[in-house]
């Protein structure tokens, strides 16, 4: 916690960051600050107007210099991209747009000598149509052993009305009279986990990725992979472990294997899921000792800016994860959620997939307030944090994108009514004053364009800032350092609209949700503040980090 600050106006700056830790630790990943690189967005290298793995690599100092741990990349594999990559056609190789499979080698290694190890994405339910054994089994025909590594079924009807994720229905029809399913979209046919293949395979790619050094594996729609072979209706009156698609209890023996191969490497090789469940128990049953090391913590993301709603949510994940010996997870966004500051800006800041409507009133200012105090509030509670890229900009939503540049199969599945995901995908601004803001050189433009006034978010403007959201997110991220391998939390005040903590006997955070000015505790030292004290007092969606008083050093 001996991180030097500069005190001005109820900010602090760190004069220079604590050094990285060790890439031999093996408990790196329990307070990990791990980054969301959404590949397509974060930087072009080669001019195309796309994001590239060359465009990572030449960021990377960047990247240290915010104070990461890991970089998780969503899907940069060969695919068709009918929904962002999450259609994977071969996890061998690399899209070409992205790079290539030496070039991906070549920023793990490089990434690893900066402390910064990397996360890959997995994408276990489904495949894309272009994958070798979709086309293998429309070739083979009906009863044929391709077929069976998939859910085909015959009828003159569809076999059941499950919905699917991105809405409507969830079977689509083949020539000879078969139906597939997917509970995504017609381009993503779930695979069949009761079959040898599928879980052989599986284990061959984690392997594939761990022998060029990633650190883990990020699993997408962790719970949906085992489906009732019956393929009933959801019934109204679900048992826990027994829904068609989700959740089931056989899902568990794979991520014991999985483990099982995490485990034969040398070092820690995690495995995080991603696991929407409601459910804390359910929730935590995939981070049994044996299974997943950590989940994503979706409850605290999906919460209104309340105090009692976030303290709720507090208390209810570190119970849950407190019977497992997991750590929890915090993140405020992701490349499928309404970005944070314009979240906050709303008069519902609580996230929904089903609620997201165009026209939404927003307070910007407002809701970059809040997310700055909610960027410490997060950083400052026991477990690992992630980080969605642009969120350590201060990034808006954007919500105007021009007619035809969509590409979010959620928009278009709801006929328009959805304005889906595309708005907090569009690419990093870098530097200068007009689009594309140093993303792309020469004269290309982004594969989604920005908006013109993205100048004031720029990383070349905001680092010339000591009061830009990312002065704010380096100090968080610097003194966080100091906080690693301390699992230690315990409420200060019962108060409904404050939440104080200690962590340690050297550190408190304190977030005012109310609506009027609040004193500060006595304190040693003041580390850090999301706003500017008035009179010495912390105004109304603010947080501060204080040393306290008679602390030990």
């Amino acid at each position: 916690m001996d991180v030097p600050v500069l005190e001005s106006e109820g900010y602090a700056t760190p004069v220079a960051s604590a050094p990285a830790p060790s890439t031999a630790d093996p408990l790196w990943w329990r307070s990990a600050v791990i980054y969301q690189l959404y590949i397509r967005s974060f930087a072009d290298g080669n001019g195309d107007g796309t994001g590239d793995i060359a465009g990572v690599r030449a960021h990377l100092d960047y990247l240290k210099e915010l104070g990461v741990d890991a970089l998780w990349f969503t899907p940069w594999y060969a695919s068709p991209l009918a929904d962002g990559g999450y259609d994977v056609s071969d996890y061998r190789q690399i899209h070409p747009a992205f790079g290539e499979i030496e070039e991906a080698e070549a920023l793990i290694r490089e990434a690893l000598a900066l402390g910064i190890r990397t996360i890959i994405d997995v994408v276990p339910n489904h495949v894309s149509n272009e994958h070798e054994w979709f086309k293998a089994a429309l070739a083979a025909g009906p009863g044929s052993p391709e077929r069976e590594r998939f859910w085909f079924v015959d009828g003159d009807a569809i076999p059941n009305h499950w919905v699917s994720n991105f809405q409507g229905t969830t079977w689509t029809q083949v020539p000879d009279g078969q139906w597939y399913l997917h509970l995504f979209t017609p381009e993503q046919p779930d695979l069949n986990w009761n079959h040898p293949d599928v879980r052989r395979e599986h284990e061959d790619v984690l392997r594939f990725w761990f022998d060029r050094g990633v650190a883990g594996v990020r699993i997408d729609s962790a719970a949906l992979l085992v489906k009732d072979p019956e393929l009933p209706e959801v019934p109204d009156g679900v048992v826990a472990g027994q829904h068609p698609n989700t959740d089931r209890d056989e899902v568990h023996d794979i991520y014991r294997s999985w483990r099982a191969v995490a485990n034969s490497y040398p070092g820690t090789r995690v495995l995080v899921g991603e696991v929407w469940m409601p459910d804390p128990v359910r929730f935590t049953n995939y981070l049994r000792p044996d299974e997943m090391h950590t989940a994503f913590n979706f409850d605290f993301m999906a919460r209104p800016w309340q105090g009692s709603e976030l303290r709720e949510s507090i208390d209810s994940m570190l119970a849950a994860h407190a019977p497992v010996h997991a750590p929890s997870t915090w993140v405020l966004s992701n490349h499928d959620v309404t970005r944070t500051v314009t979240r906050y800006g709303r008069d519902d800041s609580s996230f929904a997939f089903a609620t997201k409507r165009f026209g939404t009133p927003t307070d910007i200012a407002l809701g970059t307030r809040r997310a700055r105090a909610a960027a410490l509030l997060s950083a400052a509670l026991p477990g690992s944090l992630y980080l969605y890229q642009g969120d350590e900009l201060g990034l808006p939503e954007v919500e105007d994108l021009p007619e035809g540049t969509r590409q979010d199969p959620m928009h278009f599945r709801s006929d328009g009514v959805d304005p889906g995901r595309d708005g907090c995908r569009v690419p990093l601004p870098w530097s200068g004053t007009q689009p594309p803001f140093g993303f792309s050189g020469g004269d290309s433009q982004p594969w989604l364009p920005q908006p013109d006034d993205w100048a004031l978010y720029t990383v070349e403007s905001e680092a010339a800032d000591p009061r830009s959201m990312l002065s704010l997110y380096r100090a968080a991220l610097a003194i966080r350092r100091g906080l690693e391998g301390d699992e230690s939390f315990s409420w200060l005040s019962t108060d409904a609209d404050v939440l104080y903590f200690a962590r340690g006997g050297g550190f408190v955070s304190i977030t005012n949700l109310s609506d009027r000015p609040i004193d500060l505790p006595e304190h040693e030292e003041f580390l850090l503040g999301s706003t500017e004290l008035v009179d010495g007092q912390l105004a109304p969606d603010s947080t501060a980090w204080l040393r306290p008083i008679n602390h030990e050093r």
